[in-house]
């Protein structure tokens, strides 16, 4: 997707194998997570929902996005069907958990390559480097902070709610017209 410029130009796969169309979140706060399910850092789950319940009440304009990922040591094996269950049985996961995807490589999800690019990772490397690395796409759809899977979500909470406090509009979609106002 070549044209892209913003997170929401995008629709990777949902959990059946459909486009889940990211404009639909279009301004928005969404905190994009890789995830695995056999992983150490898999208990962030836990953390991931806590931060979830606790934020999206007094802030509906907030998203975590999960993305399961197989490309790490084998550690989300699973089908997309038995990835969902597990989140659901183990830690109650109510935030979206779209389908499994690459994240690095010729396969990686095209919404991957772009948040690497505009927020490359230490010495500028342009990949992912384990399970639960996290990016925070603000409401204009850029990609405001970047952090390391050792970060623990309650860690992010002060960044999220500071990108919540901007109000700023979500840029336009491709179809709308600039407005012109006469006088």
């Amino acid at each position: 997707m070549a044209s892209a410029t913003t997170f929401f130009d995008f629709k990777p796969k949902n959990k059946k194998g459909e486009p889940y169309d990211l404009n639909q979140l279009k301004g928005k706060v969404v905190l994009v997570v890789n995830t695995a399910s056999k992983c150490g850092f898999t208990p962030q789950f836990e953390g991931l929902e806590k931060l979830y319940k606790e934020v999206k009440p007094s802030h509906p304009d907030f998203e975590i996005l999960g993305f399961p990922c197989n490309q790490f040591a084998s550690q989300d094996p699973g089908s997309d069907d038995e990835i969902q269950s597990f989140c659901q049985v183990n830690y109650g996961v109510t935030f979206p958990i779209l389908g499994k995807t690459d994240v690095n490589g010729d396969k990686a999800e095209p919404v991957y390559d772009w948040m690497k690019k505009s927020k490359p990772g230490i010495l500028g490397l342009q990949r992912i480097k384990w399970n639960f690395e996290k990016f925070l796409i603000g409401r204009d759809g850029k990609v405001v902070q970047r952090w390391a899977s050792t970060s623990k979500p309650e860690s992010l909470r002060a960044a999220i709610e500071e990108e919540l406090k901007k109000k700023g509009q979500a840029p336009p979609t491709k179809t709308e017209e600039p407005k012109v106002t006469t006088t």
